[in-house]
C-alpha cells in the first residue's frame, strides 16, 4: 500500500484551541438553536457553552478537512461488502445456484403452490442434530431450569 502515511489524525484538527479566534464560526445563538433541535438541554454555564462551541468547530474544521479531499474519479461506496466483479458474482443468485432447490419441490393444489417433495430426505445436519440443553445448568427432563429472583429472601 502506502510507503507512508499521507495524512494523520492530528493534520485534521485545528492546530490552536478554536475558543481563542477572534471570530468564531458558530455564535451562542446557533449553538443553542442547534442545541433545541436536538433536544438537547442547554449548557449549564458560559465556561460550559464555550467548551461545546469550542467542540463543535473543532468537528466542523475536521468535515471541511475531509470535504477538501479529492474524489474525482472515486464511486461512492453502496456498502460495505465486497463489491469487485467477482464478489458481486458470488452475492447474486440465479437459477443454477437454485437449480438443486428447484429439484426438489413440486407443484401442489389449485393454485400449484410450490412445496418440498415427501420423497425427497431433508439434509438436517448441524442444524437439527444440536444439543439444547448442552449448556444448561439445571434441566428437568426436556427442560431447563431458568433461576429468577422471586422468593428470595
Amino acid at each position: 500500500l502506502l510507503s507512508k502515511p499521507t495524512w494523520s489524525v492530528r493534520s485534521l484538527l485545528p492546530s490552536e484551541p478554536t475558543s481563542t479566534s477572534t471570530t468564531p464560526t458558530i455564535t451562542p445563538k446557533q449553538l443553542h438553536h442547534l442545541l433545541r433541535l436536538s433536544a438537547l438541554p442547554p449548557p449549564s454555564s458560559p465556561s460550559a457553552e464555550k467548551s461545546m462551541i469550542a467542540t463543535l468547530e473543532s468537528q466542523l474544521y475536521f468535515v471541511r478537512a475531509i470535504q477538501q479531499v479529492d474524489t474525482t474519479g472515486v464511486e461512492p461506496l453502496r456498502s460495505i461488502r465486497d463489491e469487485t466483479a467477482a464478489g458481486l458474482k458470488e452475492a447474486s443468485i440465479s437459477v443454477e445456484t437454485l437449480k438443486e432447490a428447484l429439484e426438489k419441490e413440486e407443484s401442489w393444489g389449485h393454485c400449484k403452490r410450490p412445496r418440498r417433495r415427501r420423497d425427497v430426505p431433508v439434509d438436517t445436519y448441524g442444524s437439527e442434530d444440536w444439543d439444547a440443553l448442552g449448556t444448561a445448568s439445571q434441566k428437568v427432563g426436556r427442560y431447563f431450569v431458568v433461576k429468577s429472583g422471586k422468593g428470595v429472601a
